[in-house]
């Protein structure tokens, strides 16, 4: 869920929403509302972007402005997600697109948290109480225009009668009458909706896919078709806990739109209804729990969270970030990967334990929870990212090839620091580390004369430590065997922090006592320069174009 706030009077209603959805993300206008999560410069074309990624938007204005804004995006009716226009002191719920995705059910549950009566408009739950085109998890509505005509009919006076276990309209407001000739029918049955009749489909079959392939969905279909049982009542794929990792069940399961779960044993499913081609149909009674029919399976993203400055985090990031079970990284890291929620768990550690890091984050993974591990800058550049390659290729567990791994890059340092320079890095570089902990000094040193050899802009990584004091001022000595006194050096320390500092200044001036861990060391090329910027301070950059030697 999205709520979108205008300033910062409206920040106090926006986080007690947010108390009642957790994993809701406050956007706020960038120097209007500090306490939002995320900030944007343009409400309108923000409005439309979250709207067309399909999640619930509450926003925290007049309705007015809302639907002025998502105006040219409301041709598809029935394709919407909800949308929810909220007065900035919660004193008004206003329910104003997304009738069939369950607008009016977030507009009843928010008014209930905020004490408030929403502002139901809908006529049929008005009348009946419930919403007839959208049943509750675990049923299907068959065919959407028919449920129309029939929720129409029923306003128009007519009465109706139910066939079929339908527990939620028990409490409902119907015009039921036994000899009816409008029916409410609940089956798992395959066939077309009469005109007199309002289909629904419990989800209450299982597929037990026994032998995966690229025509598993044709399979699946062919299954449903011998058993008589429609499309829509087929709640999940279920595979054996081997199969995690295989691409063609994955892909049947986006193709059909449908959950998979992996199990260790058949002892506790539904019983048996048909045996298909490589697969079994299951069959319940009810509408399945599929949270408890075997495991997902777990996934592990490797992010990067940029220099540290919230604007700099990518989306990919911020929304893996939001959907992690588990977190793990260095502690400073754990912490400006916030805001986080209270049911999230955290594993902070030490920065020198990543490969028992990485094994705990597969461990997580493997029991199916989604999991972060979390770097600075990007987690391919001196962070998380080799360790747990390096952990996978010799796994503790083989179900640790059964996880989804995903790497998400980030803004690196040497990247954030040279934009915030200008462009040193403009032309040919590199970026070494200068610590030794995982590599000979030897080997650094050989690095340090090749790239200087070769006239490439450096990008220095861990530059000095308590541990290491004297492996930069080494390292300078070697570049000033090949770089002239006033060759450029940029120095970034915490870009894209609170402490953040840069500063301009040459080879020939560098002393090691100007540099700590926290500093991103650039030593520019023969050709990097400089000139003075309009506001005051100094651009540094290395052109695109190399001079004929």
């Amino acid at each position: 869920m999205n709520i979108v706030i205008l300033g910062a009077s409206a920040l106090a209603t926006a986080q007690r929403l947010k108390a009642l959805y957790p994993q809701a993300v406050i956007h706020g206008l960038r120097g209007r509302a500090d306490g939002a999560e995320r900030h944007y410069d343009e409400f309108s074309d923000t409005l439309r972007a979250l709207y067309r990624a399909g999640q619930p938007l509450v926003v925290l204005c007049a309705a007015g402005i809302v639907i002025r804004s998502l105006a040219a995006l409301l041709a598809e009716k029935g394709a919407e997600p909800p949308v929810l226009a909220l007065a900035e002191d919660g004193s008004a719920v206003v329910p104003l697109l997304g009738g069939l995705a369950g607008v009016n059910r977030l507009a009843r549950e928010i008014a209930a948290h905020l004490g408030v009566t929403p502002a139901i408009t809908t006529s049929g739950e008005l009348r009946f109480g419930t919403c007839l085109l959208e049943p509750p998890a675990g049923y299907t509505l068959a065919d959407l225009q028919q449920g129309k005509r029939f929720v129409s009919d029923l306003l128009g006076g007519e009465t109706v009668r139910i066939e079929g276990q339908a527990p939620w309209l028990e409490a409902a407001q119907l015009p039921v009458d036994d000899a009816a000739s409008r029916v409410i029918h609940i089956t798992a049955q395959a066939r077309p909706a009469q005109p007199d009749e309002l289909l629904i489909h419990p989800r209450v079959a299982a597929a037990l896919i026994e032998r995966p392939g690229a025509d598993l969905a044709t399979r699946l279909q062919q299954a449903l078709s011998d058993a008589k049982l429609a499309p829509q009542a087929l709640a999940v794929l279920l595979a054996d806990k081997a199969w995690m990792a295989n691409a063609d069940l994955h892909a049947a399961a986006r193709e059909l739109n449908l959950p998979l779960r992996f199990i260790h044993s058949t002892t506790e499913l539904p019983p048996e209804h048909l045996v298909g081609d490589g697969l079994r149909l299951l069959l319940g009674e009810q509408p399945l729990d599929i949270e408890r029919l075997g495991q997902r399976r777990g996934r592990l993203s490797v992010v990067g969270l940029g220099p540290g400055a919230a604007e700099h985090m990518t989306p990919a990031v911020r929304r893996a970030l939001d959907e992690a079970q588990d977190l793990l990284g260095y502690d400073t890291y754990v912490k400006m990967a916030g805001p986080l929620r209270a049911d999230q768990c955290v594993h902070p550690s030490d920065n020198r334990e990543e490969l028992q890091r990485a094994a705990h984050a597969f461990e997580l993974a493997a029991s199916g929870r989604r999991v972060v591990m979390i770097s600075s800058g990007d987690p391919g550049v001196f962070a998380m990212a080799a360790a747990v390659m390096e952990a996978l290729e010799s796994p503790q567990n083989d179900a640790w090839h059964g996880v989804e791994l995903e790497v998400l890059p980030g803004v690196s340092a040497a990247l954030a620091t040279a934009a915030k320079a200008g462009a040193p890095l403009g032309h040919d570089f590199c970026l070494i580390s200068l610590s030794d902990n995982l590599k000979p000094w030897a080997v650094i040193e050989k690095r340090l004369q090749h790239a200087a050899i070769a006239d490439l802009a450096m990008a220095f990584y861990n530059p000095i430590s308590k541990s290491r004091p004297w492996q930069l001022g080494r390292a300078l000595e070697l570049l000033r065997q090949h770089r002239e006194p006033q060759t450029l050096v940029v120095l970034g320390r915490d870009i894209g922090r609170p402490a953040e500092a840069l500063r301009n200044l040459t080879l020939g001036e560098l002393t090691p006592e100007m540099v700590d861990m926290r500093t991103l060391v650039i030593i520019g090329s023969s050709q990097t320069r400089r000139f003075p910027r309009a506001d005051g301070g100094e651009w540094a950059y290395t052109p695109r174009w190399y001079p004929d030697l």
